[in-house]
């Protein structure tokens, strides 16, 4: 309920002027230390477009107001303002989109919030829809002609393959087998001298042990 009488308020505190509108600041036009605490929510609610307009009453001999940017904004500085006003009755046009920063040409009510954000979005004038027209259709592009085939190769462009390999031929004439060694085999060793000696001494210890046995 709260919600729906503030927009009816800030309803009531805009004129619209052929596609523009004027605002007061605040909603009430008010600038000074006794409106300031009003003017964040008031500048939320609001939807500033290019070409609107907004008001600022004061004591031109008391106030004043500074366009300012961000930093001068944030600082409450007045030295180097964008524009001044201090007629007392000021009214400023919203020319370009984007965020207007304004404060009070006194410090003091800067600090204390006598300041303001105003966000521009856009021409509200602006009806005419920026979607380029088409561009008439383009003929269709003709088809390629088919590609060249190579010609197809001769058979001289072909090379005969090299001739397989021969098998070896089988030698027919077999080795000829070893001939038998005709010399007679090495005669069997005939026993030394030595080895019939012990013979001898083995029968003679044989007949000698008969003997005694007798």
């Amino acid at each position: 309920m709260l919600t729906l009488l503030g927009l009816f308020s800030l309803f009531l505190t805009t004129t619209q002027t052929g596609y523009a509108y004027q605002f007061k600041v605040g909603g009430s036009g008010d600038w000074s230390l006794a409106a300031s605490s009003s003017y964040d929510q008031w500048a939320q609610k609001g939807r500033f477009q290019i070409g609107d307009t907004v008001l600022f009453n004061y004591q031109a001999n008391e106030d004043s107001v500074l366009q300012v940017t961000e930093a001068d904004y944030k600082n409450c500085s007045t030295a180097s303002p964008i524009a001044k006003y201090s007629d007392g009755h000021t009214m400023i046009t919203l020319n370009q989109s984007g965020p207007h920063y304004f404060i009070s040409g006194v410090v003091d009510h800067c600090k204390n919030h006598e300041k303001v954000v105003i966000i521009v979005l856009a021409d509200r004038s602006n009806h005419t829809s920026d979607t380029p027209s088409p561009s008439p259709s383009a003929s269709p592009p003709l088809p390629a002609s088919p590609p060249t085939l190579p010609p197809a190769p001769t058979s001289e462009q072909f090379a005969s393959p090299p001739p397989a390999p021969s098998a070896p031929e089988p030698d027919l004439n077999p080795a000829p087998a070893p001939a038998h060694s005709d010399e007679n085999p090495p005669p069997s060793p005939t026993p030394s001298g030595a080895s019939s000696t012990v013979m001898d001494l083995f029968c003679f210890f044989g007949a000698f042990g008969g003997f005694f046995l007798l």
